[in-house]
Formats: C-alpha cells, sequence, structure tokens
C-alpha cells in the first residue's frame, strides 16, 4: 500500500490512531514493513542503451508517494479493508494497492 502526501498536518491524535493501527497490523502477521519515501529522489531513464539519471521530484508535490506498508493479505478484500482503515485514520488523500509479485 502506498500513500501520497496530503494537506492534514500530523497530530498528537494522528500519531496515537497511526501506532495503534500499525501495532494491530504486526501483532496480526500482516504488516511485514513500512517506512516513509522521499519526495525527490532519482529517475533512471534508458534509451538505446544510454542510461540518464536525473534528480527529482518529478511530479507536484501532491502527487508523490511518500510512504507505504508492505502487507501479507489473504485477499483483496483484506487488503482494501487494511487500506480502508488506513484512509480512515488519516483522512482525505489518495493511496494505492500494489500486489508484489514473487518466485
Amino acid at each position: 500500500m502506498t500513500t501520497k502526501a496530503s494537506s492534514r498536518t500530523p497530530d498528537e491524535s494522528l500519531f496515537a490512531e497511526m501506532g495503534q493501527f500499525i501495532e494491530e497490523l504486526t501483532a496480526s502477521g500482516a504488516l511485514l514493513a513500512t517506512g516513509g519515501l522521499e519526495p525527490g529522489g532519482l529517475r533512471l531513464t534508458s534509451v538505446d542503451g544510454e542510461i540518464t539519471v536525473t534528480d527529482g521530484p518529478f511530479t507536484e508535490a501532491k502527487e508523490a508517494v511518500v510512504g507505504f506498508a508492505l502487507i501479507e493479505a489473504r485477499s483483496q478484500e483484506e487488503a482494501v479493508e487494511h487500506a480502508r482503515r488506513f484512509r480512515r485514520i488519516v483522512g482525505d488523500g489518495e493511496s494505492e494497492i500494489r500486489q508484489v509479485f514473487s518466485q
């Protein structure tokens, strides 16, 4: 699950709710990792064997992915429920769910 930047300023309530959410997901074994992402980053582009490295940021700040949670869900529906709970905690904004393929 990823989340994009929002206009909500974190406060003690947000930190408390998010802490509880993270504890519950960790205890259930669903949460594998979380982290914040720098808004800039680097972009590598390959064209005809030539690789170009460009410093970010690349999109408007409101479109930048700023955090992620790697979860293990038994179904897409379970992943959506975790993401819904996350969105209820952080408020307005946008998140994405992406499946990680493994061998």
